[in-house]
């Protein structure tokens, strides 16, 4: 077996949010980075969501030559989003855990508890919404 068809080693990490859930694998090198198979501006082609993932990328710019493959799956694009950063933080924490103050400052180390609320049995449509009686 030669140099090209070894696994190559990396450090993984899991970011979730809602019902997204993200798996980052960080490599050592240079290469794209791409989200599900694609480029991360494809992924992402929103330019508001371009530039929050910009703004954590900022931050590791200096954290040496590093390229990173993401699976996300579930939920909307935002929370993915929101997935993909927080995995994002959490591998280059296992990888470069000076960089950990950094990013907790910043808020990307921290998950966001917040879930949507399961729908109970006997409401209409919703978590709380119960069904209209008639009065007369």
């Amino acid at each position: 077996m030669d140099e090209s068809q070894k696994p190559q080693k990396y450090t993984r990490a899991h970011g979730r949010r809602k019902g997204a859930a993200a798996r980052a694998r960080l490599y050592k090198g240079k290469g794209p980075t791409t989200v599900n198979g694609k480029l991360t501006n494809e992924y992402f082609r929103s330019k508001v969501e371009q530039a929050k993932l910009e703004k954590l990328l900022d931050l590791l710019k200096n954290s040496g030559d590093f390229y990173m493959s993401i699976t996300v799956k579930g939920s909307g694009r935002v929370s993915q989003l929101t997935a993909v950063m927080h995995s994002i933080a959490r591998v280059y924490v296992a990888e470069l855990p000076d960089l950990k103050p950094t990013l907790r400052k910043a808020g990307f180390i921290t998950r966001d508890p917040r879930v949507r609320e399961r729908r109970k049995f006997g409401m209409a449509q919703k978590a709380r919404k119960g069904k209209q009686s008639p009065k007369r």
